[in-house]
Protein backbone atom coordinates (compact mmCIF):
# COMPACT_ATOMS: atom_id res chain seq x y z
CA UNK A 1 0.00 0.00 0.00
CA UNK A 2 2.75 2.66 0.61
CA UNK A 3 2.93 3.81 -3.21
CA UNK A 4 7.07 3.58 -4.27
CA UNK A 5 8.34 1.25 -0.89
CA UNK A 6 8.63 -1.80 -2.96
CA UNK A 7 7.54 -5.22 -1.28
CA UNK A 8 7.19 -5.17 2.07
CA UNK A 9 8.55 -7.30 5.43
CA UNK A 10 5.38 -9.67 6.00
CA UNK A 11 5.46 -11.21 9.43
CA UNK A 12 2.97 -13.33 10.18
CA UNK A 13 1.63 -14.06 13.51
CA UNK A 14 3.20 -11.54 14.93
CA UNK A 15 4.40 -11.36 18.66
CA UNK A 16 2.17 -14.47 19.10
CA UNK A 17 -0.63 -12.50 16.96
CA UNK A 18 -3.20 -13.43 14.52
CA UNK A 19 -3.21 -12.89 10.61
CA UNK A 20 -0.45 -11.26 8.80
CA UNK A 21 1.12 -7.34 9.16
CA UNK A 22 2.71 -5.95 6.10
CA UNK A 23 5.89 -3.41 7.39
CA UNK A 24 6.98 -0.99 4.66
CA UNK A 25 10.53 0.97 6.07
CA UNK A 26 9.42 4.76 5.02
CA UNK A 27 12.56 6.17 6.41
CA UNK A 28 16.20 6.13 4.38
CA UNK A 29 19.10 7.16 6.51
CA UNK A 30 20.05 8.45 10.10
CA UNK A 31 18.14 11.37 11.73
CA UNK A 32 18.86 10.95 15.46
CA UNK A 33 17.00 10.21 18.22
CA UNK A 34 14.59 8.73 15.63
CA UNK A 35 15.29 4.93 14.98
CA UNK A 36 12.54 4.19 12.32
CA UNK A 37 9.53 5.11 10.58
CA UNK A 38 7.03 2.09 9.71
CA UNK A 39 4.15 1.75 7.35
CA UNK A 40 2.13 -1.16 8.45
CA UNK A 41 -0.97 -2.89 7.23
CA UNK A 42 -3.39 -5.56 10.10
CA UNK A 43 -5.19 -7.65 8.46
CA UNK A 44 -8.79 -7.83 8.46
CA UNK A 45 -9.39 -9.70 11.91
CA UNK A 46 -5.66 -9.58 12.66
CA UNK A 47 -3.64 -9.10 15.88
CA UNK A 48 -0.91 -8.01 17.27
CA UNK A 49 0.36 -9.89 20.17
CA UNK A 50 1.34 -8.45 23.92
CA UNK A 51 4.78 -6.68 23.51
CA UNK A 52 7.68 -4.65 25.23
CA UNK A 53 8.87 -1.63 24.36
CA UNK A 54 12.45 -2.44 25.66
CA UNK A 55 14.33 -0.57 22.91
CA UNK A 56 13.37 2.41 21.71
CA UNK A 57 9.45 5.12 22.54
CA UNK A 58 7.45 4.46 19.75
CA UNK A 59 4.32 6.54 18.50
CA UNK A 60 1.81 4.43 16.54
CA UNK A 61 -0.87 6.56 14.39
CA UNK A 62 -3.53 5.18 12.82
CA UNK A 63 -4.40 6.24 8.95
CA UNK A 64 -6.78 3.71 8.15
CA UNK A 65 -9.52 1.41 9.51
CA UNK A 66 -10.44 1.03 13.41
CA UNK A 67 -9.58 -1.13 15.80
CA UNK A 68 -7.96 -1.36 19.26
CA UNK A 69 -4.63 -0.93 21.14
CA UNK A 70 -3.86 -2.14 24.70
CA UNK A 71 -1.37 -0.16 26.35
CA UNK A 72 -0.48 -1.79 30.03
CA UNK A 73 -3.73 -2.29 31.25
CA UNK A 74 -5.79 0.45 29.15
CA UNK A 75 -7.61 0.25 26.63
CA UNK A 76 -7.34 2.59 23.69
CA UNK A 77 -10.46 2.45 20.52
CA UNK A 78 -8.01 3.08 17.14
CA UNK A 79 -9.12 5.20 14.39
CA UNK A 80 -7.68 7.54 11.68
CA UNK A 81 -6.13 10.12 13.47
CA UNK A 82 -5.45 7.96 16.42
CA UNK A 83 -2.19 8.60 18.48
CA UNK A 84 -1.06 5.92 20.70
CA UNK A 85 2.28 7.34 22.98
CA UNK A 86 4.71 4.16 24.36
CA UNK A 87 7.55 4.90 26.53
CA UNK A 88 10.26 2.32 26.93
CA UNK A 89 9.02 -0.75 29.28
CA UNK A 90 5.22 -0.18 27.97
CA UNK A 91 3.57 -3.19 26.73
CA UNK A 92 1.16 -2.79 23.42
CA UNK A 93 -0.77 -5.05 21.71
CA UNK A 94 -2.81 -4.46 18.44
CA UNK A 95 -6.61 -5.27 17.16
CA UNK A 96 -8.28 -4.39 13.45
CA UNK A 97 -11.62 -4.15 14.44
CA UNK A 98 -12.97 -4.98 11.05
CA UNK A 99 -13.10 -9.05 9.54
CA UNK A 100 -13.10 -6.96 5.95
CA UNK A 101 -11.04 -4.10 5.84
CA UNK A 102 -7.27 -3.61 6.79
CA UNK A 103 -5.88 -1.37 9.36
CA UNK A 104 -3.15 0.92 8.41
CA UNK A 105 -0.83 2.58 10.81
CA UNK A 106 2.40 4.38 10.75
CA UNK A 107 5.33 3.52 13.75
CA UNK A 108 7.82 5.67 14.51
CA UNK A 109 10.38 4.82 16.82
CA UNK A 110 13.09 7.20 19.24
CA UNK A 111 15.89 6.14 20.76
CA UNK A 112 15.86 6.59 24.49
CA UNK A 113 19.92 7.57 25.33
Amino acid sequence: MWIGRGKPDRRAALFGGVGEVRVWSLMTGALPPFDCVLGCELDAGGTVGVHVQDKCCEIVIVTEGHGTAHVGAETLALEPGTVVRLRLGEKLALANGSDVDVMRYLIIKVSVP
